[in-house]
């Protein structure tokens, strides 16, 4: 078990995920401030790596910014709807992209010669115009009516499916968690049997994505300099690894505790480092 503190002195740049090592179902983790006070005092570099897709970065930071976490701005916030945006540009480069989310979550797929369409709004008039599926959010929609829609887009039209966000599952509370997105995604493929196209962690594009932002404002970085934080085995630290990152797993998240060992030795998912938390 280490301490926090004297792990992020050995790095200059710490990848942090968002849920469940900045905040919970409750808001900011007490005292997760003091952590970045400090990263802007030693001029240490920081960034949010999320697969949160529901909201803009200016959103996300506002969020955190409401919590009285003012240090995680717009400019720091990396999430896989960044992906998924690069994606549409390069490969759709015009239609209609039907999406399942919230009407914010739909910034991502917002750019010059696509237009968004709410899957609850397709009809027979539109739908031989969609050229892709984005699913960004699991609220915005009803669940039947929506997921009914997709499965049947999907059987009728040869158009690419994305997933913004490929979480199974989100924490509601230390003993209840929620389906999100992700997992609805995997009920679609089922059913179809098409695949989605993922972004975000633990797929290394997000880590290359990531890489090429910050290498532009830091010189000479290695991956040794870097430092990823996480609570999940499965996306943060499976993701880092495969990366080359070091890892640390905090303990302020999906793992409890009294699960940790037995969760990496059943999984063979190793961080290199454990911590109770990010907090200094």
């Amino acid at each position: 078990m280490e301490n926090f503190k004297s792990l992020a002195e050995k790095y200059k740049v710490i990848f942090f995920d968002a849920y469940g090592v900045i905040k919970n179902y409750k808001g900011l983790i007490p005292g997760i401030e003091k952590t970045f006070a400090w990263l802007k005092e030693q001029n240490k570099a920081y960034y949010v790596i999320t697969n949160d897709a529901s909201r803009s970065p200016e959103l996300l930071a506002e969020a955190f910014h409401k919590g009285g976490l003012h240090a995680i701005t717009a400019d720091r916030i990396i999430s896989s709807g960044m992906l998924a945006k690069e994606f549409l540009d390069l490969k759709v480069k015009k239609g209609l992209i039907a999406y399942l989310g919230t009407e914010e979550s739909a910034h991502y797929i917002e750019h010059p010669g696509l237009d968004t369409l709410p899957l609850q709004q397709m009809n027979e008039n539109n739908i031989n115009d969609i050229t892709a599926l984005v699913l960004l959010d699991d609220e915005g929609f009803d669940w039947m009516e929506g997921l009914n829609k997709a499965v049947n887009l999907l059987r009728r039209r040869p158009i690419p499916a994305i997933i913004a966000n490929p979480d199974g599952a989100y924490p509601m509370s230390k003993k209840e968690v929620s389906i999100a997105i992700g997992g609805l995604a995997y009920m679609v493929e089922k059913i179809t049997g098409k695949k989605f196209i993922r972004f975000g962690k633990p797929d290394s594009q997000i880590f290359m994505f990531a890489w090429e932002y910050i290498v532009q404002h830091h010189q000479g970085l290695t991956k040794k300099d870097i430092l990823m934080v996480g609570d999940t085995l499965h996306t943060d630290i499976l993701g880092g690894n495969k990366f080359g990152l070091d890892t640390a797993l905090v303990l302020t998240g999906n793992l409890l505790p009294e699960d940790y060992e037995s969760r990496i030795f059943s999984s063979g998912i190793i961080p290199t480092f454990i911590c109770e938390s990010a907090i200094i």
